[in-house]
């Protein structure tokens, strides 16, 4: 007795367009001069206690630290960087890259 099994040749891998690029690039852009503004309040706070400019005006609470205005800034920064890889899927090197590539494996 013999049994063959078919596979369809429909059922493929098929890598899907990331949705909503466009949108991810958007908020990496506004996302970086948030970060910039966040380290001048962390330099701005750093000189304060060191007391080379005037009075920082967040006195007292979370906000008054300059360290974790730093981890803001960071922490800005870092989503910025992911959600402009994720804005850019596709990998693109110069062409003299890709030139100098094709010439060493020849």
């Amino acid at each position: 007795m013999l049994v063959r099994i078919q596979l369809r040749s429909e059922t493929r891998v098929r890598q899907k367009r990331r949705k909503n690029q466009h949108v991810a690039l958007a908020m990496a852009s506004l996302l970086t001069p948030a970060a910039v503004m966040a380290c001048v309040l962390t330099l701005w706070r750093l000189a304060a206690d060191l007391n080379a400019t005037g009075r920082f005006p967040i006195g007292d609470g979370l906000f008054s630290h300059w360290q974790v205005w730093l981890t803001v800034a960071a922490t800005l920064q870092s989503s910025a960087v992911a959600l402009n890889r994720y804005g850019k899927a596709e990998a693109v090197l110069p062409d003299a890259v890709a030139a100098a590539d094709r010439k060493l494996a020849s």
